[in-house]
């Protein structure tokens, strides 16, 4: 499979007619090896336009909400980033070779794998620092980048957001037909903005419980 010209046509064919302009990202879009974010057994699917599953009952989130929802977090060269779910590390790398300064929360052991032998492939050395956890309260980021679909906003994530910043994640009831929203930290308090409707898969670690129905 010829994964350069998959690749533009991503891009021409999925990203530039959804509204996603920002010159920077359609760069990194246009030159990252999005297969290589992937098991081998799935790098032919890498630039399908949908989520592609992964184990543990997580996605490789379709390519055209992950650029819509970067653009909304309009990262800026040098803008400490946060990527919460990052799984194999493909929204973190789009942050990376945008100039932020990227952490990537990731705490399960093979999709972090992955995540850093694409890193190592593919960007400078340290240009995304993984993590198995949230970073303790008191540390502040300009964008923050929720890669799956949650219930709700978690407060542990939103508190971790700078004055100013910007927060981007899917909200739904795991149905698949969930909103991504813009949060914005002005004035001390979170703000969330419903930004296009979108359809990825729900985050199991932020899953809602199960409740009984009578």
């Amino acid at each position: 499979m010829d994964y350069a010209d998959a690749r533009r046509r991503m891009v021409d064919g999925q990203i530039r007619p959804n509204k996603v302009t920002d010159p920077r990202l359609l760069e990194a879009l246009r030159e990252l090896p999005r297969e290589l974010f992937l098991p081998p057994a799935l790098r032919t699917r890498a630039y399908i336009d949908e989520d592609v599953p992964l184990p543990g009952g997580r996605a490789l989130m379709e390519p055209m909400v992950l650029a819509r929802m970067v653009q909304t977090l309009a990262p800026r060269a040098g803008g400490r980033a946060l990527v919460v779910c990052a799984g194999t590390g493909y929204g973190a790398a789009v942050l990376a070779r945008m100039g932020a300064d990227v952490t990537a929360v990731e705490d399960d052991a093979a999709l972090a794998a992955i995540a850093r032998e694409a890193f190592a492939a593919c960007l400078p050395p340290a240009a995304v620092r993984m993590a198995e956890s949230l970073p303790p309260e008191g540390e502040a980021f300009d964008a923050i980048l929720v890669e799956g679909e949650v219930p709700a906003v978690p407060e542990e994530v939103s508190r971790l957001l700078a004055e100013g910043g910007r927060l981007a994640a899917a909200v739904g009831a795991g149905r698949r037909n969930g909103v991504a929203v813009l949060g914005q930290r002005l004035g001390g308090a979170v703000t969330l903005t419903p930004a296009f409707d979108c359809a990825v898969a729900a985050l199991p670690a932020f899953a809602a419980p199960a409740r009984f129905v009578f």
